[in-house]
């Protein structure tokens, strides 16, 4: 059996013992009893490749399910809560400007984590050592939504109530994530005093994501046309720059090897200075590893590239399968674009060719068929738009993207030649700006349905993998 299989088998029993453990529980004499057979297993059938690979699956599968069951072991202690915290703590994220306050996440001397609202100003920033008192409680599930497992996912185990703060020094993080930031940060504010809102929040959006700069009424547009993820750095962003980095460095003179380092560099400080979401390190490993395939001339196998940019993320957070949606969103996704894109084409692409109009909609039909039940269990509203919308907003943005980006750049060398790219820019994202308040203010452009339980979620899927498997055997028939 290739190298390639193995590694797949292995990766996806892992992921599979991640998923098993995240949904049901497991006792410590099973897990026990599970390593002994495995153990056993190899020792006996040695000498037979299948029974050898088949107990290191297993085995795989039971690393999965122990490093989940030492993950969420943590909740069952928290001797913290109640109490009143007093000491010195390290603003270890950039805080999150709110309506009226600010949300910021700090780390004790004693390494734990916390999150506490405190109002507008003094504004904190990264690296920020403070005096902190405050009472430490558990966060508590919020109607539907299990807003404790949301903040464990990232190592948050208590809320900081009615938080007391002095700043005793500045500039203690790491050097390197600080600089990063104050890239980012300028980046904005160059992006703001050339665009006015809401295109400029559009703008920051497609460069560096995230929507907090996009007004509320726009935010529920985007949401109810289906184009959240282009704002939300999505592994189409990450395509977009890659290719653009590659074109650059080529015309900077590098040599495609170098160019190609250039561009795995760029994916790198693109997927720290947005904050690290699932979705940006999934696009960024993945977009990595088809970069590296290149270069060492070598056909990036995707469903390879899924599962490894899955079970690494996964190896260093196991949390995140259940209690992260966009890490659902994101592999869902581009599992629709990889596994079922494809026959499509081949009903459409050859029959209409409309200058990629049908790519676009192959591409974003795929996507949404696969995430769909995602969407209606999480937030209980069915886009009924959203292919006509990415149709009519999709082809454009890798221009938008890159109008935007000149501008910004150019900022920092001539500010007319800035003027000049940000009006040109302008014109695509009012378009976009446009299009979707337009789409996202009709009547019937979304529809709620609640009651959507996780029942209907798993038939979905049990009938949509049932569907690709049955094309795909068709296909071969007809080869």
């Amino acid at each position: 059996m290739a190298k390639s299989k193995i590694f797949l088998f292995l990766s996806l029993s892992f992921i599979l013992g991640i998923f098993w453990r995240s949904f049901f529980g497991m006792n410590y004499i099973f897990q026990f009893s599970l390593l002994i057979l495995v153990i056993i297993n190899i020792s006996v059938f040695w000498g037979n490749k299948k029974a050898r690979l088949a107990g290191f699956c297993v085995l795989f599968l039971a690393c999965g399910i122990w490093l989940t069951d030492k993950k969420m072991e943590k909740l069952n202690y928290l001797d913290l809560a109640g109490q009143n915290f007093s000491g010195t703590a390290l603003v270890i994220k950039e805080p999150v400007p709110k309506d009226g306050y600010q949300q910021v996440i700090v780390k004790s001397g004693q390494g734990d984590k916390f999150l506490l609202n405190t109002a507008s100003f003094p504004e904190y920033k990264y690296g920020d050592k403070i005096k902190l008192a405050c009472n430490l409680e558990i966060p508590q599930k919020q109607e539907d939504f299990d807003y404790r497992m949301y903040l464990a996912k990232d190592g948050i185990y208590y809320l900081c109530k009615s938080p007391k703060i002095l700043i005793l020094s500045r500039n203690q993080g790491s050097l390197f994530y600080a600089s990063v930031l104050k890239i980012k940060n300028k980046l904005l504010d160059n992006i703001n005093q050339l665009m006015p809102a809401p295109e400029s929040g559009l703008l920051v959006g497609l460069l560096i994501g995230g929507s907090a700069q996009l007004p509320k009424e726009l935010q529920n547009n985007f949401s109810k046309t289906g184009l959240t993820h282009i704002v939300a750095v999505s592994g189409y962003n990450v395509t977009i720059i890659a290719e653009y980095l590659l074109l650059f460095g080529i015309f900077m003179g590098l040599w495609r090897k170098q160019a190609l380092w250039f561009a795995l560099i760029g994916i790198f400080l693109f997927v720290v200075m947005t904050g690290m979401p699932s979705s940006a390190v999934r696009a960024g490993i993945m977009g990595s590893l088809l970069i590296w395939a290149m270069k060492n001339g070598r056909l990036a196998n995707s469903t390879n590239a899924i599962v490894f940019a899955a079970a690494v993320m996964l190896l260093l957070n196991p949390l995140l399968l259940r209690y992260d949606v966009g890490f659902q969103l994101s592999f869902l996704a581009t599992l629709g674009i990889v596994y079922f894109s494809p026959f499509l084409e081949i009903q459409m692409i050859k029959k209409h060719k409309t200058f990629g109009l049908w790519e676009v909609i192959i591409l974003s039909l795929s996507a949404q068929i696969f995430v769909v039940p995602i969407l209606i269990y999480n937030f209980h509203q069915l886009s009924l738009l959203s292919l006509l919308a990415n149709a009519l907003v999709l082809p454009i943005i890798p221009i938008t993207m890159l109008l935007g980006f000149l501008a910004v750049a150019a900022e920092f060398i001539f500010h007319p030649l800035a003027i000049l790219f940000s009006w040109i820019a302008f014109l695509p994202l009012k378009y976009e700006v446009e299009i979707i308040n337009f789409l996202g203010s009709l009547k019937y452009s979304a529809v709620a349905i609640n009651n959507f339980s996780w029942i209907w979620v798993a038939l979905w899927y049990l009938l949509l993998f049932l569907a690709v498997f049955l094309l795909k055997k068709r296909k071969k028939r007809t080869i």
